[in-house]
């Protein structure tokens, strides 16, 4: 007997309906067609298994299964689940009306549980906008598919459980998920706090105007200066994520199989910080069947690279693309994956192999031109992506042994929460822009006229430090965030002066 069992299958952050064809016919053979994976063709013991767990087996015929569409790469362990409806089916052992109502996706294990897999929130998009009533998840993924409104998602815990739901000997309650409660008890307020760090006031400043624009930011200064230990207090100040932003990241997360036991949508912005080691293929994703990377994995966050000049030439070179067009392309023979790339780099490095560049008290015992080898590490393409140049110079030791009370995260937080809602309203008709840095050149046309005395300074700042195109564009939507700290709507020659004082350290003018 011929059944249709439906599931989905996992391209980039997206998903694609996969119909089982499941057909019983005399003989003896167990064939998958369709571009199953190996852990697809490994599933007829599994599934053997599970099904001999609730007193059935897989019959002792000829049973061809059929994963369609035939020509796209179905790989893991989620069609367990389906399969084994499917033949229950296809050997009249289930009701098929019911069946055609519902998605199923899940991996069985021997004893017939049902283990949790990855990509469920991509899927249960897709069944809802192709009309399914339903969806059948293991009960660890019931949240996650349960963040998609409208469509009703039943979580069962064993194959035993999912057989009596679809005979209707067993009742269930589809899972109800609170997308408003889950981003308030979801939020992380574990960051560290700025009101610890004594001094650094510039730096403070550049970390809130990147976090009010989202802009890429580097920060240079010798060892124990602090570059690290105010960098981990960013996510403090960062606004709260939108729901467009939160489904976004979650999908990423779901696909690489990242997602944190009980969290079923993120809702605080991700904060990654790879070691130097990594390979360029972990930081942009890739492999035989394409996962994200890291620069993915920090949508709508921060990805922070500590000690920059240590990672490989390859791995920082990856990144230029990405950085431009806020995705990466990941391209193989059969087929191309989109992957978000919307970031928000902040790195630090020291001044020179030693450490101790223009230290205010020690000695740079770096021979001549090491400075400048150190710093062409990292290649004038890359630097000029990243919006803002930081020096940190050490604390004095009186600011340290002070009491002075200085700010804290949460009142830094709520300007920049002030300015992103600026922003909001600006691009609200620019579906996918959120933010300053986002901006192409028609909206920074639009947005951020320069009258003759801004015009004056830009221009005589481009000749004095010989920046590209690029940085011209950079420096106004630096100045555009600036300005919507100061709640101004015009950009005022400060607010061009002041973005333009955070290029200082750019490649040309570095050490001499």
């Amino acid at each position: 007997m011929l059944v249709k069992i439906y599931s989905g299958a996992v391209t980039g952050i997206h998903a694609l309906p996969v119909t089982l064809e499941v057909n019983i016919l005399s003989g003896a053979k167990f064939i998958i067609v369709g571009l199953p994976d190996n852990a697809i063709k490994e599933s007829q013991q599994r599934v053997d298994s599970a099904l001999r767990q609730i007193g059935s087996r897989i019959p002792g015929k000829r049973i061809i299964i059929n994963l369609a569409p035939a020509d796209v790469k179905k790989e893991g362990s989620a069609y367990d689940l389906p399969l084994a409806i499917g033949i229950l089916a296809a050997n009249e052992e289930l009701p098929l009306p019911d069946l055609r109502d519902y998605v199923f996706t899940g991996e069985l294990s021997l004893d017939g549980s049902l283990v949790p897999v990855k990509g469920v929130l991509p899927i249960a998009i897709n069944a809802f906008e192709n009309g399914f009533k339903g969806m059948i998840v293991p009960l660890d993924n019931a949240n996650e598919a349960a963040v998609v409104k409208g469509l009703h998602v039943y979580g069962f815990s064993h194959l035993r459980e999912v057989v009596a739901f679809l005979r209707k000997k067993e009742s269930a309650t589809p899972v109800i998920f609170n997308i408003r409660q889950a981003g308030e008890s979801c939020f992380d307020t574990s960051f560290f706090d700025f009101k610890d760090v004594k001094g650094q006031e510039n730096v403070k400043r550049a970390l809130e105007i990147a976090a009010a624009g989202s802009h890429n930011l580097l920060i240079v200064g010798p060892p124990g200066s602090g570059k690290t230990m105010l960098s981990k207090r960013l996510p403090g100040i960062l606004p709260p994520m939108t729901l467009e932003e939160s489904l976004e990241t979650t999908k990423i997360h779901s696909v690489a199989g990242k997602l944190p036991p009980q969290i079923s949508l993120i809702t605080a912005r991700p904060f990654r910080a790879p070691h130097h080691t990594i390979s360029d293929i972990a930081l942009i994703g890739g492999g035989s069947f394409p996962h994200p990377g890291e620069i993915s994995l920090a949508c709508n966050g921060v990805l922070y690279l500590d000690e920059l000049p240590e990672f490989k030439r390859s791995v920082l070179e990856v990144m230029r693309q990405p950085l431009e067009d806020r995705k990466i392309t990941i391209s193989r023979a059969r087929s191309s994956v989109d992957y978000p790339a919307n970031f928000m780099l902040i790195a630090s490095m020291n001044p020179c192999p030693c450490g101790y560049y223009n230290h205010p008290s020690r000695e740079c015992t770096c021979p001549p031109g090491a400075v400048q080898k150190y710093f062409s590490k990292i290649s004038g393409p890359l630097l000029d992506r990243i919006d803002m140049h930081i020096e940190v110079v050490p604390v004095e030791l009186d600011k340290l042994s002070g009491f002075q009370e200085t700010e804290s995260s949460s009142c830094i937080r709520e300007r920049v929460i002030q300015a992103r809602s600026i922003q909001t309203e600006r691009f609200k008709n620019y579906p996918g822009i959120y933010c300053n840095a986002q901006m192409n050149s028609t909206l920074l046309k639009k947005y951020c006229p320069l009258d003759t005395d801004c015009l004056t300074l830009l221009k005589a700042a481009m000749q004095k430090f010989g920046l590209s195109a690029r940085a011209y564009d950079r420096i106004i939507k630096l100045a555009r965030t600036i300005a919507d700290l100061a709640h101004s709507e015009k950009l005022l020659p400060c607010h061009i002066a002041e973005a333009i004082q955070y290029r200082s350290l750019d490649k040309e003018c570095w050490g001499r």
